[in-house]
Parts: structure tokens; C-alpha cells; sequence
């Protein structure tokens, strides 16, 4: 038998979404809206791109 989870804390919101819509109609975790859920993934996309580009950069100048 399973063990029974304990409920989400007030707040938290859905952590996974059961059709399409429910992102489009502001059902994301946190409290967080989809344009400012793209500018943060996209802002940590380029943050983490950068710091891939200058490890080989000084890996390879250090070589």
C-alpha cells in the first residue's frame, strides 16, 4: 500500500498541469504569470549560456 502524501502548502499552486489551458488560463505554480514565467526562463537560458561559453573559453586559454 502507498503512503499517504501530506497536502501542497497555501499558495504553491498546481506542480503539474492536466491539459494545455491551464497555463493559458494563469494556472502556474508560485503565483507566477506565463510572460514573466518566458522572461526568467529566458533570462536563465542566456545567464547559463554565458557561463558555458567563458568555462571553455578559459579552459581552452589555459591549454
Amino acid at each position: 500500500m502507498l503512503p499517504v502524501l501530506p497536502p501542497l502548502p497555501s499558495g504553491v499552486g498546481p506542480l503539474a498541469f492536466s491539459t494545455v489551458g491551464d497555463a493559458a488560463n494563469g494556472v502556474l505554480p508560485f503565483g507566477w504569470d506565463v510572460a514573466g514565467f518566458q522572461k526568467w526562463t529566458l533570462i536563465y537560458l542566456g545567464v547559463s549560456s554565458l557561463a558555458f561559453v567563458v568555462v571553455w573559453l578559459v579552459g581552452y586559454l589555459r591549454r
